[in-house]
């Protein structure tokens, strides 16, 4: 029997969302978005690529940055309109802030909290 496989693009505008967690410590990473030709290239290079939707253009992750993202398994929810990418982190830095995760923020009974310690500065890892 074939399990289906196939995200509808068409629910969300062209766009899906894309929870990315870390392969080796389960924690989620980052949240962006796809749309069809994000989710080809990503399949075709095994590294992740996402739809920046203030940039309106496709963006392979780590693209400046090198802090690229390696595939090891995209999951499908069950509406078919939402993705969870484990991957490989490569450099430990998923944030463009400099933090190994973009949830770096935490409320905790009312209390606002760095949950990571920022790795590098953001100019020392976009240099223009």
């Amino acid at each position: 029997m074939k399990i289906p496989f196939e995200p509808n693009f068409k629910k969300g505008g062209g766009l899906i969302t894309a929870v990315v967690q870390d392969i080796h410590s389960n924690e989620v990473i980052m949240l962006a978005y796809m749309n069809e030709e994000a989710y080809q290239k990503t399949l075709e290079t095994g590294e992740a690529h996402y739809y920046s939707r203030s940039k309106q253009r496709l963006w392979h992750k780590g693209e400046t940055s090198g802090h690229i993202q390696k595939i090891h398994s995209i999951r499908l929810d069950c509406d078919s309109d939402a993705l969870l990418l484990k991957v490989e982190q490569i450099g430990d830095i998923a944030c463009h802030e400099g933090y190994h995760s973009c949830f770096f923020r935490e409320l905790k009974n009312g209390i606002v909290s760095y949950c990571f310690k920022q790795l590098k500065h953001p100019t020392l890892i976009y240099k223009k």
